[in-house]
């Protein structure tokens, strides 16, 4: 009897417990903040601390072997207190660290995998212990995570639904486990490098599920270089790696973005970093932190700690030159209202295409080929140009998404095809490069759009047909 009582206590206890976190959740919810205001609180931020701290430290590359074994993981000094001062010291506003990096190794405590911390002669979660030191600091906590996972095969050709609910599970672990996590960053995802797309790993799915937990972090992906700047593909916030030669425009952007560099050669660290000349303080603050902050852009500096866990002497002395230099004002200018990001799976990419005459080889199939660098381009005789998407199927969409070659004056309609007979759908009139047109949900076979008039020969880069998730 005394058995059976304490399994229901413990049952209890473990209902309350798990109640209780529920709860917490569920409250979050109800204190969900518009996109902008988290956005533009993001961009207020200014200046952080990016921390690449992973298994490739230990190695010399910042692509770790696949199969390294969890032995080599062994600071013998671990402080992320150290971390945290030194971000203060640089009046840096939050940090970012990589719990997982291309190869796989999870640096906190997971039940997904044994290829973890745990396991390694460290035994200690390391997330954990950077989100207590960051927070005690007075510092925004946000972590870096990777799709690419050459250690678990997820990479091209090989992803399976064990993979994808992998990635999911971690997820959710980082998300309820560390308390509130102002923005998480993904990176291997939809890149030439990578070759995984947001249909491989399907990035609404992901995007939703983290806003499900905590609907107040933003999701920023690292590999939006592809995407016009004019507008949010997959991303809450429109990010440039600088390293990569991604550079905002500071004449003409108008998102909010982030913009990243590390403070040595490489990401991680590496044997010559204690002995060679970091990048100048006065340059990675009046070159890049406070032109960048005035125009909607937040800056964040790659720290690389060094094999006993700690930020070696070299780098801590550049960070406080640059609190001596970088003064947070308390608010930026703010930015102007912006579309919500295309998140869902383009329906109409390298579907069958039609159009009007095109310009010698700027064929109809450029505009759904999933390359924002290849067009269709219209005839320049003719005076009504038009262009189609064919669904193949009955298809159910509620968004239409045009991303013109570049800026020009044009008119247009749009139409869609159901039930054998062309029907309108939206009108405009704009010097945009990118059309964005949402409305409540239909069924079509094709969907097209017919331009009225225009200043310069109209050219399509990408049609984009999405059924959204709302």
């Amino acid at each position: 009897m005394k058995c059976k009582l304490l399994v229901v206590a413990a049952f209890l206890c473990a209902f309350g417990c798990a109640a209780s976190i529920n709860s917490a959740f569920a409250q979050s919810r109800t204190d969900q903040r518009p996109l902008q205001q988290l956005q533009q609180a993001f961009v207020d931020l200014g200046f952080g601390m990016f921390i690449h701290y992973n298994i490739p430290t230990y190695m010399n590359d910042d692509w770790a072997d696949p199969d390294a074994s969890p032995e080599i993981f062994n600071p013998k000094k671990l402080n992320t207190d150290q971390w945290a001062k030194a971000a203060k010291s640089a009046n840096m506003s939050y940090g970012c660290l990589t719990t997982k990096h291309h190869s796989g190794f999870a640096i906190w405590d997971t039940k997904t995998t044994d290829y973890n911390v745990m396991n390694s002669p460290l035994k200690r979660d390391v997330v954990k212990e950077y989100v207590t030191s960051f927070r005690k600091a007075g510092l925004k906590v946000m972590l870096y995570y990777s799709i690419l996972d050459t250690h678990h095969k997820l990479r091209p050709g090989q992803i399976s639904p064990v993979h994808i609910k992998m990635v999911k599970e971690q997820l959710t672990e980082l998300l309820t486990n560390y308390g509130e996590i102002s923005a998480l960053v993904i990176d291997g995802w939809d890149a030439p490098w990578s070759r995984i797309s947001y249909d491989d790993v399907p990035f609404e799915e992901i995007y939703n599920l983290i806003k499900s937990i905590q609907p107040n972090c933003l999701v920023m992906d690292l590999n939006a270089a592809k995407y016009p700047t004019e507008a949010l593909f997959y991303t809450d916030i429109k990010s440039y790696e600088q390293g990569a030669g991604q550079h905002i425009s500071k004449e003409h952007n108008k998102l909010p973005a982030l913009a990243c560099l590390p403070l040595q050669e490489n990401w991680f660290w590496k044997t010559s970093f204690p002995t060679t000349a970091v990048k100048s303080p006065e340059k990675m603050i009046n070159e890049n932190a406070v032109p960048y902050n005035q125009v909607y852009c937040n800056f964040i500096l790659n720290v690389a700690p060094n094999r006993d866990g700690l930020i070696d002497d070299n780098a801590l002395v550049a960070l406080r030159e640059m609190g001596k230099l970088y003064k947070p004002i308390g608010g930026f200018p703010k930015f102007p209202a912006a579309e919500a990001p295309v998140i869902s799976s383009n329906l109409a990419k390298r579907k069958p295409a039609n159009g009007s005459w095109s310009w010698d080889m700027s064929i109809m199939d450029f505009a759904v080929d999933d390359d924002f660098s290849s067009n269709w381009t219209s005839h320049p005789t003719v005076k009504n140009p038009w262009f189609e998407v064919d669904l193949i199927k009955e298809t159910a969409f509620n968004a239409i998404v045009i991303t013109q070659a570049k800026s020009d004056q044009v008119s247009y309609t749009i139409e869609y095809f159901a039930n054998s007979s062309w029907h309108p759908l939206a009108e405009g009139k704009s010097k945009s490069r990118i059309l964005i047109h949402r409305f409540g949900r239909i069924w079509g076979n094709k969907v097209r759009i017919k331009y009225l008039s225009f200043d310069s020969v109209p050219s399509i880069a990408e049609f984009g047909v999405f059924n959204e998730r709302r």
